[in-house]
């Protein structure tokens, strides 16, 4: 039977120690972020500083990750992160594609724990279960993309195919609260600030290699690569892996916008009038250079873009997604993808994630537009002056945007507060109603107004704004697995979003991708874990439960830390959209009637597990949490 083999680093004393990880707890957690769930829950402090030693950072993949190649792609090439969030106080945790998962497993272990903190700046390099530790000193204040290629070149690993490096920008050397984690120079692990916490633990790069064949571990062979053939089948012909194809999640652009839900202006528009301007259709048409997919994929949604505009110049790089178009494009009335694609470049290279930037930057530009028009307390609007001294933050200034990237990354200026987080910012300077966010996560790029769906599944997420818990969008607008109405209050609505967030938690730990989610369900990955875990009594309920066993690990964290109120900022609980087929709608009024029958299908009470289902889930060991 397969063993989780998990690297527990202590960086204080520069030591390693192998652990294995019985398989009693993958039974119940499967691996990736059910794993690293239910060890945040046991092993980080109540209260403990995100930024601090007592904090641990668990890089985890799943039972299928590495498993099959894209010949007969599962989408398995990710890898998860938890921690502590140094921007909400809850569990945060990120997902990223790219390679760095399966050379992971390929190293020799399944997962990190990052411990302690080191003296200096580290790198760490993993190369068929051998453990290094070199000096960073020299890389700190680097780019991600320079530190790739450093630590390649002095590694001796400078080919495409010689494993795979992780990086932190200076953002998160600085410990700006929304830092991402990076690697194959574009794949992020970018919400709930990861890469601040890998920064304060002075860790600059982990390094990956090895010759380890997970493939050989699988228990039934045959039967897992017969399940892996059928589902592979099934994501390469569904209509929206070959839209992904086509235009990348871009393709969501237009789409979004004609139902009015395309966040403009900082939130308080809905639609945008230069939405095909920055579509994915127009990138293809004119900056689109490559397709290509995480490792094992076979759908290849990942854009490879270049602009040889002088003024927004970029080399070939990755992106951008859906998400970086609207935060950083309709969300800042900028209407043109040449910026936008540069601004995701830097944003890459300096490690911060795009939505939260897109966000505290939008929120910027509505303080400065207050302040310009006397509508802010007048100590406030000349600290925000002096603050950004010669950065004019209008909407639509592109350069003004790249100024404030660079400031919020070194926190020079004014980017020392933007590198809060937009709901610091906003209460920093007198207008805390000016940000939309659940739980202090900014949101993306779904307006709940116009999609009422969302409403629910921001409010409930447990790391706060995010559409990845619960991906309510396939039903309310592409019809996946039923078409609702996204204006009326439907109760199935309920149900369908607590099934994809227990569903969505089983695909986070096994780890596929989402996008599988568009063409499968949870049979499809019964025989796969059965086959490659050797339990021969696995089923469908058990994976599920087995979801609802995570989500429910996750709340406890925040019931612990005293943070679960399921609700949503004013900017859009209360503020009507202007504009579009949600004209005069707020989310107020779907979130009020789904939230009863949301707390009667989960056995929860005003957001908290009750006791009696705790038990039922096998939780007992954290029945003192509701007590």
């Amino acid at each position: 039977m397969p063993e989780f083999r998990l690297l527990r680093i202590d960086l204080w004393r520069q030591k390693a120690r192998e652990e294995r990880i019985p398989d009693k707890v993958l039974r119940r957690f499967l691996g990736g972020r059910g794993l690293g769930a239910y060890l945040a829950l046991r092993e980080i402090p109540p209260h403990a500083d995100p930024l601090g030693p007592e904090n641990r950072l668990y890089i985890l993949t799943g039972p299928l990750t590495g498993t099959v190649d894209a010949s007969q792609g599962i989408e398995a090439g990710r890898y998860h992160v938890v921690a502590k969030s140094p921007l909400t106080g809850v569990l945060g945790e990120s997902n990223a594609g790219g390679r760095f998962g399966p050379w992971l497993r390929f190293s020799g272990y399944d997962g990190i724990v990052l411990e302690n903190v080191s003296e200096e700046p580290v790198y760490i390099s993993i190369i068929d279960g051998e453990v290094r530790f070199h000096d960073a000193r020299h890389l700190w204040g680097r780019g991600v993309f320079y530190t790739e290629d450093r630590v390649r070149e002095e590694l001796g690993r400078t080919g495409p195919d010689e494993g795979a490096v992780l990086a932190i920008g200076p953002a998160g050397e600085r410990l700006v609260k929304f830092a991402s984690l990076i690697n194959n120079k574009g794949r992020a692990a970018g919400r709930t600030g990861m890469g601040a916490v890998m920064g304060s633990k002075r860790v600059k790069a982990i390094y990956v290699y090895g010759t380890r064949d997970v493939g050989k571990e699988i228990v039934d062979r045959q039967g897992f690569m017969e399940a892996a053939r059928k589902l592979h089948e099934k994501i390469a012909s569904n209509p929206v892996s070959k839209s992904l194809n086509a235009y990348g999640t871009a393709v969501l652009v237009n789409i979004i916008n004609e139902h009015g839900a395309l966040p403009t202006r900082n939130w308080n528009r809905g639609t945008f009038d230069k939405a095909a301007e920055i579509s994915g259709e127009t990138m293809a048409e004119k900056y689109l250079v490559d397709r290509r997919g995480c490792w094992g994929c076979t759908i290849r949604c990942g854009r490879i873009t270049k602009v040889d505009d002088p003024v927004f110049y970029t080399s070939v790089g990755k992106g951008p997604e859906y998400e970086t178009i609207f935060a950083v494009g309709s969300n800042l009335e900028i209407g043109d993808l040449r910026p936008i694609i540069k601004i995701n470049h830097v944003l890459n290279d300096l490690g911060m994630d795009t939505i939260s930037f897109g966000n505290t930057v939008g929120t910027l530009m509505e303080i400065y537009e207050k302040a310009v028009n006397g509508e802010l307390p007048k100590e406030k609007a000349e600290k925000l002056m002096k603050l950004l001294h010669d950065v004019k933050p209008l909407w639509g200034n592109a350069h003004a945007v790249i100024q404030l990237a660079y400031k919020t990354a070194y926190r020079d200026g004014i980017g020392d507060y933007l590198a809060e987080g937009a709901v610091s910012f906003a209460e920093e300077f007198g207008c805390p109603e000016c940000p939309a966010h659940a739980r202090r996560l900014e949101l993306p790029a779904y307006d709940p107004r116009a999609i009422n769906s969302m409403a629910l599944a921001y409010a409930t997420s447990n790391r706060g704004g995010c559409h990845l818990r619960a991906y309510a969008v396939s039903f309310d607008v592409l019809g996946v697995p039923v078409k609702k109405d996204p204006l009326a209050i439907d109760m199935e609505k309920v149900r369908l979003v607590k099934f994809q967030q227990d569903f969505f938690a089983t695909i986070d730990s096994m780890i596929v991708c989402k996008f599988n989610t568009f063409s499968t369900e949870p049979a499809d990955y019964v025989p796969l874990l059965s086959a490659a875990m050797g339990w021969d009594d696995f089923t469908e309920e058990e994976l599920l439960t087995i979801g609802e066993r995570i989500y429910n690990v996750e709340r406890l964290f925040g019931v612990r830390e005293g943070i679960y109120k399921d609700t949503l900022s004013p900017k859009v609980l209360e503020k009507p959209l202007p504009d579009g087929p949600a004209k005069g709608r707020t989310a107020k009024e779907a979130l009020e009637a789904y939230l009863p029958e949301y707390y009667r299908l989960r056995g929860w009470v005003d957001g908290k597990p009750t006791r009696e289902t705790l038990h039922r889930l096998g939780l007992d060991e954290f029945a003192y949490i509701v007590s």
